[in-house]
Parts: structure tokens; C-alpha cells; sequence
């Protein structure tokens, strides 16, 4: 790997940043003064460090994200901001990208990362890995709407998996429900589209869990740090590098 792609990564600062720390010589390869961007090191045997610390590589890099309303899932777009820019630079600089999507005006559980094999194993339909989302609804949800989750509600394209609808609060006055459901699937618009089939509708959405990761209820919207490492742990359970 070259020099300054090493320093950009280790999180120092962009391309240009990085450049002019190595012309001021304070970043050292073995101990050994080294100034030219282009030098090829081996980032897991050379010692590199800036102003006497040593610097670590980090191949892979995971970001949970409290994604709020009006921000698009994706790493570009024309009319939308973006969950990306909810990121500092020294993030960005890691080519993150959501594992998976959340509607515009959805929030909640997002999961940036640049580990393409991990995100391909949780979004995987073989894997069936749960997604928990809470939902806030226009309508009485019942033990019938219970049922039709648990069989598989059909839609016009499609029939869904066996889900779990759990009733957490009703509101007879305003004719409103509080809700949980667990689904294995995330197809587009899929849990508004089942609350429609059941006559209601999704006023507010959030993801609150994918597969063994949870909501940090600590984190505001538009929030993120980084994966704890017992978090980083529930994700080795996938069988690919971390």
C-alpha cells in the first residue's frame, strides 16, 4: 500500500493534508524519516508513525448511524441529502456505504460500512436476518392484523415472510397504535404496505434493530460512532472477515 493512501486511511486527513506532513517529515517508517507519498509500505508489518505515535490500520470500518427523516440511504445523490453527509471527512475518507436502505422518511438503525462481504451477508435472503422496526399508526392495530402478520399478509406483487406484529399501546380516543414488528424480509416500503393491507397507516417509522445490532438510544438523529467491540463480535457470527 502506498504511504499516503496508509495516512488518509488511518484517519490523519485527505490526500493533500497527509501530503504536507510527510514533506514536514513527521511521519516516520520503522523509525526511519519518510517523506515521499509514493513509498510502498506493508501496512500490517511496517511501523508507521506521526509525531512519535504510532498508527494503526483498520482494513475494515463500521459506523452506526441514527439516520433521521429526509435523508436518502445512498452514497450520491442530485436532489437529496444523503446519509454520507451526515459524516466528518476522516469517515467519508473510508468509502463507507449503508447496508441497506431506509425510506426518506424513515429514521432510525443504519449501518454504514466499507466491508462489501459482510454487508452482502446481511442483506443475503438466505440469511433471513431480522429487522425490527416501531411504528406509530393511523388506525386500531388488532389480534386479527396479529394473525394475518404471523401467516403472511399478501400483497398485489408479492406475499411476505411470517412477520410478528406485537400491539404496544392503543389509542381508542385518537384511533391511533403503537406497534413493533419483525420482519426477515426488507423488500421496498414493505412494513407500510403490510399495515396497509390491514386497512391502517404508517404515520412514523424507525428501524430499531437489524440482526444483533440495536439502536443506540443515546445517539441523537443524524448521529453515528463507531461499532463497541462486542458489537464488532455479534458481527463476526456472519463467517467473514471483520
Amino acid at each position: 500500500m502506498r504511504l499516503d493512501k496508509f495516512l488518509v486511511e488511518a484517519g490523519l486527513g485527505s490526500r493533500t493534508e497527509v501530503k504536507k506532513m510527510l514533506k514536514s517529515g513527521k511521519v516516520t517508517v520503522n523509525q526511519v524519516v519518510e517523506k515521499s507519498a509514493k513509498t510502498h509500505i506493508d501496512e500490517r508489518k511496517d511501523q508507521i508513525a506521526y509525531q512519535g505515535e504510532v498508527l494503526s490500520y483498520e482494513k475494515f470500518v463500521y459506523y452506526l448511524l441514527n439516520k433521521p427523516k429526509g435523508v436518502i440511504s445512498a452514497t450520491e445523490d442530485s436532489k437529496h441529502r444523503t446519509v454520507l453527509e451526515l459524516l466528518d471527512e476522516t469517515a467519508r475518507q473510508k468509502e463507507v456505504f449503508p447496508v441497506g436502505r431506509l425510506d426518506i422518511d424513515t429514521h432510525g438503525l443504519l449501518l454504514l460500512t466499507n466491508n462489501g462481504a459482510l454487508a452482502h451477508e446481511i442483506l443475503s435472503p438466505k440469511k433471513h436476518v431480522d429487522k425490527v422496526y416501531r411504528a406509530e399508526v393511523a388506525g386500531i392495530m388488532t389480534r386479527e392484523d396479529v394473525s394475518r402478520f404471523a401467516s403472511g399478509i399478501e400483497l398485489k406483487d408479492f406475499t411476505c415472510q411470517p412477520a410478528d406484529l406485537e400491539v404496544l399501546e392503543v389509542n381508542e380516543t385518537a384511533q391511533t397504535s403503537r406497534v413493533q414488528i419483525r420482519i426477515a424480509e426488507g423488500k421496498f416500503h414493505q412494513v407500510k404496505r403490510m399495515v396497509a393491507a390491514c386497512g391502517k397507516q404508517v404515520t412514523d417509522l424507525q428501524r430499531f434493530s437489524m440482526g444483533p445490532l440495536v439502536l443506540d438510544t443515546d445517539l441523537a438523529l443524524g448521529a453515528y460512532r463507531r461499532l463497541t467491540a462486542h458489537e464488532l463480535e455479534t458481527l463476526a457470527t456472519f463467517g467473514v472477515e471483520v
